[in-house]
């Protein structure tokens, strides 16, 4: 089939990739606009441009989905369908262009953490399993008839880092093999609403809010907000009025004040909280490098009795 890829961040690399080998087509790639970004505001290129770029196909960075010129320059190519991984809503005069229609791939088990942020929930709540799905797109946010879906594990050490790496290289496989039933006519869509063991939860967008650390949560609870906001951006407290980002957590049976830092090792600090405390394997000061404990006590005294947040 002849694609069109509709794809950002470096999520929608592998998928972008795997296409480019398979047996099917793709006619041009549309990505987000080049952003200012660090302290000398370069603009730089969405990773999905980079690729794209180096595999030699016509980019699209249209800042309006809408735009008449756009719909032109998209009509053009003559696409069968669109691959849309971590893009933005498609209104539906884009939609109708394929006639195909478009498929998306997204990183859960839908119904479940419907919504931008599927990863970062997951990791919140806590959970030991989450999947990726492939569905049609619909004029309802990821409420399309799913066509393919696997569970994946979590592994205890995964943070959001690990996991979307990890789903990223499964995803763009079965997009794949999306692609191959769809132009075969083997594909069985599933209707969402008829998968009744799961619930429709929603996956809100990253509010600033949800990176502060409530030190009278349960150690748990933090550790979770830790890993989901791992490597980027950060879940975030403060020590001595300075602001500063917590890595690499673990939890212990200590007990003592909320946010209290109760004992100090080379390797560790451990930090009480509402329920048991945190144990801190790595942190990053604020305008300084994210480091190793050991690397940090090195430049910077701490004692216990010290107060986070």
């Amino acid at each position: 089939m002849k694609i069109i890829f509709m794809g950002t961040p470096e999520f929608a690399v592998p998928t972008l990739q795997h296409i480019h080998k398979s047996r099917h087509s793709i006619a041009a790639v549309v990505t987000g606009v080049d952003r200012p970004t660090g302290r000398g505001r370069r603009l730089k290129s969405p990773p999905v441009k980079v690729a794209a770029a180096a595999m030699s196909y016509p980019v699209l960075q249209p800042e309006s989905l809408s735009d008449l010129t756009f719909l032109e320059q998209v009509s053009a190519f003559s696409p069968d369908i669109f691959v849309v991984v971590a893009f933005r809503i498609l209104p539906q005069a884009l939609l109708q262009v394929p006639p195909q229609g478009a498929i998306n791939l997204h990183p859960s088990l839908l119904p479940s953490y419907r919504g931008a942020a599927p990863i970062q929930h997951c990791l919140l709540n806590g959970d030991t399993s989450t999947g990726i799905t492939t569905i049609a797109i619909t004029g309802k946010i990821d409420a399309g008839d799913i066509i393919l879906q696997e569970e994946v594990p979590i592994q205890p050490g995964d943070d959001f880092g690990s996991l979307s790496v990890h789903l990223a290289e499964r995803g763009a496989e079965m997009v794949v093999r999306t692609l191959d039933l769809l132009q075969g006519g083997q594909a069985r869509p599933v209707n969402q609403a008829s998968i009744s063991e799961r619930a429709v939860t929603p996956a809100p967008k990253i509010k600033p809010g949800d990176l502060v650390i409530d030190w009278n949560t349960s150690a748990t609870q933090i550790a979770n907000q830790i890993r989901a906001f791992s490597p980027r951006p950060g879940a975030r407290t403060t020590l001595e009025g300075q602001g500063l980002k917590l890595f690499v957590p673990a939890v212990g049976t200590a007990k003592g004040p909320p946010g209290e830092l109760l004992a100090i090792s080379a390797t560790q600090l451990e930090i009480g909280a509402g329920t048991g405390s945190l144990l801190v394997g790595e942190l990053q000061m604020e305008g300084r490098k994210r480091m190793a404990i050991e690397d940090f006590l090195r430049g910077k005294q701490l004692v216990v009795g010290q107060k986070f947040g």
